[in-house]
Parts: structure tokens; C-alpha cells; sequence
């Protein structure tokens, strides 16, 4: 009978191992794979961040470089411009000076002021209804008083008290077409009486100082925003009359 084989077994020599059912085949799971998904995430988020602002700067600076000399240009146009109407205004207003005079009777309340001697003036001191004084001043010449000029300067003493002439317009301080506030003439101590801006006249932009004088009413008034420093600098600043 010839021998059968058997499993060699000796010192050191382990037997054959047996596979068990509940040994899984599979790799082992990652578990470190979420922790570093996030970190990753936004890393990649800034890095793309980064490259478009560095884009966005390339081509901010190659815009510049090619239209330097344009815009060197235009901002030095742009500052000449400037200068120049800085030197313009400034010629105006020395030419303004010195300045001439106006001085009223004194039936009317002897008024008397200063104005540009670049303006001319048309005054009728001949009373016509309750316009006892009726003033036009403006730049060069004084245009046709039936034209709808936005006159530099406007003078006129009525027939009518401070509360009279106030009364008149008070629909169009109550509806916000006018706006009235307390007015004190610098020059004339005691003499207090109404600043109205608005829908004054025809003119929206009418600047109009109410002052009484006796039982009489000055009006001084501009239609145009372009007179108001000189209405305050010159006109009202050098005003004179018997309250």
C-alpha cells in the first residue's frame, strides 16, 4: 500500500491558515478623506480669488498704460479749464469795483446804496400807483422792462405797511411756494423785516428782502441765483434809509 501524504508539521512551521466567512475583502475605509475636503475646498476658492483680482489688476494696469497720455490729457485740460474760470471770476469782481451810487429823496425814504459800476441802472422816481419807486439794474445796459429778463437787480418803494405787503403773499408762504424768515438790515440799526426766496415774482428763483421805512415798504429783490452774492455783498451791505 503505498504511503499517503501528510501534512509536514515540525518546529517552527505553522499549519496552513483557514479562511474565516466574517474577514472582509475590501479596502479599509478612508477616514481622513472629509476632514481634508474642506480645507481643500477653500484653499482652491481663494487661490481662484487671488488669479482673478490679479487679472483684473493685469488689465487695469494695461488700460492705463495704453490711455496714460489720454487721460494726462484731459486732466491737464480739465485743470486749465479751471484756472481759467478762477482768473475770469476774479477779473469780474475787480471790475466791479469802484462801485457807483445810488441815493433816493427823501420823501421815499432816503435810500441809498452801492452797485457794481459794471451794471447800469434805470430808476423812475415818479410815483405810479402804489410804486412810489420803481429801480432796474443789471449787467451793461439795462434791457427793455417788458422783456421777461431775470433782471440782476430789482428796487421798488410801495405805497403799502411790512404787514400789508407780507399779507399779500402769504397763500404762496402757506402752500411752500415761498419761504420767509426774519431779515435785519446790517447798516440800519432797529430796521427789521422779511428775507423771501421762491415764487416771489413771475421768477421761481427770486431772492426778495422786505425792509419798512415810515408807512412805506422797500423791496429789493434779484431773479437770477447769479446776482444773490452781490444782492448780500454790495447791495445790502452798503443799504441805507430813514426807518
Amino acid at each position: 500500500m503505498p504511503p499517503q501524504n501528510k501534512p509536514f508539521s515540525g518546529p517552527g512551521i505553522s499549519a496552513p491558515l483557514q479562511p474565516h466567512s466574517d474577514v472582509s475583502l475590501g479596502p479599509p475605509p478612508k477616514k481622513g478623506m472629509n476632514k481634508l475636503i474642506i480645507p481643500f475646498v477653500l484653499t482652491l476658492i481663494l487661490f481662484l480669488g487671488s488669479l482673478a483680482f490679479a487679472f483684473y489688476a493685469y488689465g487695469g494696469m494695461i488700460d492705463y498704460k495704453k490711455n496714460s497720455d489720454k487721460k494726462a490729457d484731459k486732466a491737464v485740460a480739465i485743470a486749465v479749464e479751471k484756472a481759467k474760470t478762477a482768473k475770469d471770476n476774479e477779473f469780474t469782481e475787480k471790475e466791479k469795483s469802484p462801485y457807483k451810487e445810488y441815493k433816493g429823496p427823501s420823501e421815499l425814504g432816503s435810500v441809498a446804496f452801492s452797485y457794481p459800476k459794471t451794471w447800469s441802472a434805470h430808476v423812475s422816481e415818479k410815483g405810479t400807483g402804489n410804486s412810489q419807486l420803481n429801480g432796474y439794474l443789471h449787467p451793461n445796459f439795462v434791457p427793455a422792462l417788458d422783456t421777461t429778463t431775470a433782471f440782476a437787480l430789482r428796487i421798488e418803494v410801495v405805497n403799502r405797511t411790512l404787514a400789508e405787503e407780507l399779507k399779500s403773499i402769504d397763500g404762496k408762504i402757506k402752500s411752500g411756494k415761498v419761504s420767509s424768515a426774519p431779515y435785519s438790515a446790517p447798516k440800519v440799526s432797529g430796521a427789521l423785516g422779511s428775507r423771501l426766496t421762491g415764487e416771489v415774482t413771475v421768477n421761481p428763483k427770486t431772492t426778495m428782502i422786505l425792509l419798512p421805512t415810515r408807512d412805506k415798504t422797500i423791496k429789493i429783490w434779484t431773479e437770477s441765483d447769479q446776482f444773490v452774492a452781490d444782492l448780500y455783498k454790495i447791495i445790502l451791505a452798503t443799504l441805507t434809509f430813514s426807518p
